[in-house]
């Protein structure tokens, strides 16, 4: 009995204490409401020139939630459109064309098949002069999308250049879907391939009718591509986890401080495609609920991911209303997959003097077992069990995509070439790449290689260290060899100039679609998921732990990806 009582008394002064600790937040939180509001006004009223006051409280809201993580962000009702686009739904009123500014030039780059630009003979390349008779000169990209964008069923009129004629283009706007799945079909060797680019909604069904399609050709493996797949809803990644593994199986668990925020998910339902073998591609920029996916199947020992190592995001945002039909997203939580890992890499709680957060030290990652007792570890993302080390693309390579010098060149291809037989086997000849090269002649190849920052960086620390003198002759001769061997690059990287160039001519006969197909010739994650599914002996070695982390490709040093 005197135990019983002093439970008693250790219990209602641990709730005591909580009371107490609550009181106190919720009076610091009042408290510090006050003297925002009071300095809000203040400012508004006193300050010497005149404020834009909702620009003001934006920027203040905006570097409040800058101090906590690059996914807690504040959404006024002017943007709200926006992020359900990027956020939630697939769907908008368009016209199914994509622009590119050029020169402070606004040109289509990409129509989208069966849609309203495509239907009107709307083509890549055509430079837009007005919209609903506004002129877009000096128009930023939010302002020119808000002019395109509207109601299904209303007008748009475009007026247009092409080949030095000016042309007008009457359209009406339709529910543009972009879906989930942007691909799916077989791709020979009795592979089903899935691709999935995001995790909006519908996503899970548009997954599971694209198996379904699958099933009846009796695949003997599947691949599910997620790279490149920033993530969206972790309920729609459940339901794509649900269509691999049985009914009633962990898939996540999100743990938050509230205990209301600590859920538990699992499969609800029977699954369609359980014992067909599976391969998942990730990647570096494989975020969120991708990873929730890849790492969940891969805890589940029901798929061998292959790839690069995922971007590392293990955290769980939650929208809650605000007044007048604003609305934040908050980092509510984090998640761990079924094997009890957390993936997030990068730790926001502690950040350095410059604010940015680091990696977590090597010291906290831990190592988990899978179902079948395989070793995966915490931290740094989905680590893939056959590793094929990325392609990088080399300097002059991205130089010319961020200066869209393919952009008329491939137009320039399609109108000399009006027809193309096939996406696939595509290959621009080596006499269209000379010819590609010509057209470089006038133009700004300007860059700094990789090896010339590092000269760059080599000459500030022998100024540092004094040394600048002795190593100048030196530095000079490097300098001359680096620039005469840039004078090469479009020799030295034409392989993958070519593939580039490739993608950009096929896209004008065959779409999205075609830019898929077309890309699976040189794609060595889609290769090497092939060749697992001839080898049905290594697959249960990786599965069963005898075989994981095989790396493909010659190795390169790991970098961080950018948040």
């Amino acid at each position: 009995m005197k135990k019983l009582k002093y439970y008693f008394l250790a219990a209602g002064l641990a709730l005591a204490v909580c009371l107490f600790s609550f009181k106190e937040d919720l009076f610091l939180v009042s408290k510090n409401l006050d003297i925002f509001a009071s300095l809000y006004k203040e400012i508004n009223i006193n300050y010497v020139d005149d404020t834009n006051a909702p620009q003001l409280m934006k920027i203040g809201i905006d570097a409040m939630l800058d101090s906590l993580d690059p996914y807690t962000e504040y959404v006024p009702e002017s943007e709200i459109e926006d992020y359900k686009l990027k956020y939630v739904s697939t769907q908008y009123g368009g016209i199914g064309a994509a622009t590119v500014l050029i020169d402070g030039k606004l040109f289509v780059n990409d129509v989208s098949e069966g849609y309203p630009a495509n239907k009107s003979d709307v083509k890549p390349g055509d430079q837009i002069l007005k919209i609903n008779g506004i002129e877009i000169k000096g128009k930023d990209r939010t302002q020119i999308s808000q002019l395109l964008r509207g109601p299904k069923g209303t007008p748009v009129d475009l007026t247009l250049i092409r080949d030095g004629k000016e042309i007008a283009k009457k359209l009406n706007r339709e529910e543009i879907k972009q879906p989930n799945v942007s691909y799916s079909g077989m791709v020979g060797d009795g592979i089903g391939y899935i691709k999935l680019d995001k995790f909006l909604e519908n996503s899970g069904q548009e997954v599971k009718d694209a198996l379904l399609n699958i099933n009846k050709e009796n695949p003997k493996g599947i691949v599910l591509d997620l790279r490149n797949n920033g993530g969206g809803i972790l309920q729609e990644a459940v339901k794509i986890v649900n269509l691999f593994v049985d009914k009633d199986q962990l898939v996540v668990i999100q743990k938050g401080k509230n205990a209301e925020k600590t859920i538990t998910y699992k499969t609800q339902a029977l699954p369609i495609s359980q014992s067909v073998p599976l391969v998942v591609l990730v990647n570096g920029n494989s975020a969120s609920a991708s990873e929730i996916v890849a790492g969940s199947l891969q805890d589940l020992d029901r798929a061998i991911v292959v790839g690069q190592r995922s971007y590392g995001k293990g955290l769980v945002q939650q929208t809650f209303n605000l007044p007048y039909n604003s609305l934040v997203k908050v980092t509510v939580a984090k998640y761990y997959t079924p094997s009890g890992r957390c993936i997030q890499k990068l730790d926001y709680a502690h950040k350095d003097i410059n604010g940015i957060a680091e990696r977590f030290a090597d010291s906290t990652i831990a190592m988990f077992p899978t179902k079948a007792g395989r070793n995966v570890y915490s931290g740094n993302g989905v680590y893939p069990d056959v590793v094929v080390n990325a392609d990088k693309l080399s300097p002059v390579t991205i130089t010319m995509i961020n200066k869209s010098l393919f952009f008329n060149y491939a137009n320039a291809y399609w109108k000399k070439n009006p027809k193309l037989e096939s996406a696939k086997a595509f290959q621009v000849s080596d006499a269209d790449y000379a010819t590609f090269v010509n057209t470089l002649a006038d133009k700004d190849l300007t860059y700094q290689s990789r090896t010339e920052r590092l000269l760059s960086d080599l000459r500030v620390e022998a100024e540092k260290e004094n040394k600048s003198a002795e190593v100048k002759a030196d530095l000079e001769n490097l300098k001359y060899k680096l620039t005469s061997s840039k004078k090469n690059d479009l020799a030295t990287h034409k392989i993958e100039i070519k593939r580039v160039l490739e993608t950009q001519i096929v896209s004008r006969y065959f779409y999205e679609k075609g830019r898929i197909e077309q890309s699976f010739q040189y794609d060595k994650e889609l290769a090497a998921a092939k060749n697992l599914f001839t080898n049905q002996t290594q697959m249960l070695a990786i599965l069963k732990g005898d075989g994981n982390y095989k790396v493909i490709g010659k190795p390169v040093k790991e970098t961080a990806s950018i948040d």
